[in-house]
């Protein structure tokens, strides 16, 4: 079994290996392709070396910048890639705060940002699987998860893409955290199935099931008593009273759209810039040759409990399991009122045959409007990216709900395209 990496030198990726050193037993890899065009590359490929030597070396592990050569009869294709490295990120969050706007990697105009970077290249990439490898499962993690797969089952239909974010693993973790602080219950996580739906870092979460029983009534009573014991919660309890759901944490921008602005008047540092400090810290921990654990810092870097869900989720196809996953694709039906090929994030059935979307009612209005809203604002910025169109660019901004208001969105477009031109040839061309 090959599996390549595609962004081999993130420093998530040792991480992800030792996902797949636990599962070897069930999930036999054997080669482990790591491709990336970054100098780290070697840097990061040493120390996961290391970390499989230790092992016994149940596997190869082959570093590549040709990407051809990485997907060529690969199984799996992972993709978890940043175009503009975090240098272009922090020019996303500062791109917002310029212009009086939510700064922020996946979400508002940094988002945008990022996927008009992004897309052309997951494009080309998408097009090699399906060249070189056709009968792959490409998994997408590069940010934003949602958007970018949305735009390779528009555009390259022929492949079986999935894409993939921590959220949901993370937010079921915490919720069985509060249930057994709260309420004494105890549950095997692999047991528990936490039901959420909407967009990527556009969902709610509304129901949890453990041992075909539904305890979603007990984490709404524990989740609001812990809010009003906060000094400053997350959340006020009249909303999450009002909902009888749990919003992902990324509706923050939306729901407190100006306190989010106003944190930014503290930068620097921004959340790039903490991030390359942590990043710097890494790279110098995984070149040191008598490095072989995970050091405590990574869980700093974000991503909490991605290998678990990386390596479940082949697991589960690999072995036939039917187990069930939150993922983002295409609808194909599973919310009767929403269209078809609208890339949602909803539970899905997992197994040899592949990803099978799971009935569910749809979102209420409280929070369907504003998921239509950003629904469109998400097929406009596949059009601009694919077409370098500056109009379908104005019409995304125009229909963001984060977006500038009319007046200045000229400014804002004009902004993003000049601060990303070296990414953005579409554009210039």
């Amino acid at each position: 079994m090959k599996i390549a990496v595609i962004g081999g030198g993130s420093t998530y990726t040792p991480e992800l290996v030792s996902g797949f050193l636990e599962m070897h037993s069930t999930l036999p890899v054997s080669e482990l392709w790591l491709m990336d065009n970054e100098e780290r590359l070697e840097i990061v490929g040493g120390f996961v070396r290391r970390m499989v030597a230790r092992r016994g070396e149940p596997f190869e592990v082959r570093l590549t910048d040709n990407r051809r050569d990485a997907i060529q009869d690969a199984r799996y294709i992972i993709t978890q890639f940043r175009t503009g490295g975090m240098a272009a990120r922090r020019e996303d969050e500062y791109l917002g705060r310029r212009h009086g706007l939510i700064g922020q990697e996946t979400t508002g105009v940094g988002g945008m940002a990022m996927a008009l970077r992004t897309i052309p290249v997951i494009l080309e990439i998408a097009r090699e699987v399906s060249e070189l490898s056709a009968k792959a499962v490409f998994v997408n993690f590069t940010n934003p998860a949602g958007l970018i797969t949305e735009a390779v089952t528009r555009h390259v239909p022929d492949i079986d893409t999935i894409g993939l974010c921590n959220v949901p693993i993370t937010t079921k973790m915490s919720l069985l955290s509060l249930l057994d602080k709260r309420a004494g219950l105890r549950f095997n996580p692999h047991d528990v199935n936490l039901n959420t739906l909407g967009l990527n870092h556009l969902s709610w979460h509304r129901g949890l099931m453990a041992g075909g029983e539904e305890y979603w009534p007990r984490v709404l009573d524990a989740y609001i008593e812990d809010l009003k014991e906060q000094p400053d919660p997350d959340w006020p309890p009249q909303l999450i009273q009002a909902l009888g759901m749990i919003p992902n944490y990324y509706l923050g921008y939306y729901y407190n759209r100006e306190k989010k602005i106003a944190a930014q008047k503290s930068w620097p540092p921004s959340r790039a810039e903490e991030v390359m400090e942590i990043e710097n810290e890494l790279l110098q921990t995984y070149a040191d040759s008598s490095q072989m654990e995970m050091p405590d810092i990574l869980m700093k870097r974000g991503g909490a409990y991605y290998s678990t869900m990386a390596t479940r989720l082949l697991n589960a196809i690999h072995n036939d399991l039917g187990e069930i996953h939150v993922l983002n694709v295409p609808n194909r039906g599973a919310v009767s009122a929403w269209p078809d090929d609208w890339v949602l994030e909803l539970p899905c059935r997992v197994d040899a045959e592949g990803i099978q979307p799971l009935p569910t009612e749809p979102l209420p209005s409280i929070c369907s409007g504003l998921l239509a809203q950003v629904k469109a604002y998400e097929l406009l910025t596949v059009e601009a990216a694919v077409r370098g169109s500056r109009s379908a660019t104005f019409q995304a901004l125009l229909t963001h709900p984060l977006g500038p208001d009319a007046d200045e969105i000229d400014a804002v477009l004009e902004d993003m395209l000049e601060t990303h031109k070296e990414y953005l040839p579409q554009f210039w061309n």
